[in-house]
C-alpha cells in the first residue's frame, strides 16, 4: 500500500494558459518561444529531456538526456551507438522525448522517427565538448556490464596520459549524433484543478494539423 503523504501530494496550476489562437502553425516555431521562455525564467538543467525507446522484444525503456540542438528538421542529442538506447533506436527509429519545465508548469511531449546525424555533425560537436568529456566518451563501455569503477579509472587514467600533450582527440566511431524528426507534438500547460490545456501538432502530407485534447 502506498503512503498517504504521496498521494496527498499535488499542486494546483495557475501561472498561465493556452489557446488554440496563441499558438505558431509550426511546431518547431512554438518550441522555440516556449524554448526561449525557458532560459528567461532560468530553469536548471532546461535541455534535460526524457528519450523512450522500444527494444526488440517490445519493452520501452527511458532516461534523461540532454538536447543539443533544434531545427526545423528536429530535435539533436549524442550518444554511445553500443549502448542499449543506440542499440534500440538502430533497430527501432521510433522515439519520444517528453521536457519538463515545473517553474512554467509546460511539457512539451515529441514523438518521431530517429536516424543517425552524418559524421561531419557529430564531428563539429564532439570536438566543440571539454577535453575530458571527449575522453569519456572513449573511456566508458556504456550500457556493458563492469564489474567495478576501476576500470573506468583505468580507461581514463590511461587515455589522459594518452592525450595529455594535445586536445586533438578523435571522436570514437562508435559515438555520434541522433536526430528525432517530429510527427507529432504536444505542448501542455497546467491549468487549475487538473483542466489542462493541451494543444497538439500531428504532422500531415501537407503540414501540421493543430487540434486541443482533452486533459
Amino acid at each position: 500500500m502506498s503512503d498517504p503523504s504521496v498521494a496527498d501530494l499535488r499542486k494546483d496550476y495557475q501561472v498561465a494558459t493556452l489557446d488554440r489562437a496563441d499558438v505558431c502553425d509550426h511546431p518547431i516555431d512554438q518550441f522555440q518561444q516556449w524554448w526561449q521562455a525557458v532560459l528567461a525564467a532560468d530553469v536548471a538543467e532546461p535541455n534535460g529531456m526524457t528519450l523512450a525507446t522500444v527494444g526488440e522484444d517490445g519493452r520501452p525503456s527511458a532516461r534523461i538526456v540532454l538536447l543539443k540542438g533544434f531545427d526545423p528538421r528536429g530535435f539533436c542529442f549524442f550518444s554511445n551507438y553500443t549502448s542499449r538506447k543506440g542499440q534500440e533506436l538502430l533497430h527501432n527509429p521510433h522515439g519520444a522525448l517528453v521536457f519538463w519545465w515545473e517553474p512554467l508548469e509546460r511539457q512539451v511531449r515529441i514523438e518521431g522517427i530517429v536516424s543517425q546525424m552524418s559524421a561531419a555533425e557529430s564531428d563539429e560537436y564532439f570536438n566543440s565538448r571539454p577535453k575530458g568529456s571527449r575522453i569519456g566518451a572513449w573511456a566508458s563501455p556504456q550500457s556493458q556490464v563492469i564489474g567495478d569503477r576501476h576500470l573506468l579509472e583505468t580507461n581514463q587514467a590511461r587515455l589522459e596520459a594518452q592525450y595529455a600533450d594535445t586536445d586533438d582527440i578523435p571522436r570514437p566511431p562508435h559515438w555520434g549524433g541522433f536526430r528525432l524528426a517530429p510527427t507529432c507534438v504536444e505542448f501542455w500547460q497546467g491549468r487549475s484543478s487538473r483542466l489542462h490545456d493541451r494543444i497538439c501538432y500531428t504532422k500531415t502530407d501537407s503540414g501540421w494539423d493543430i487540434v486541443r485534447l482533452a486533459p
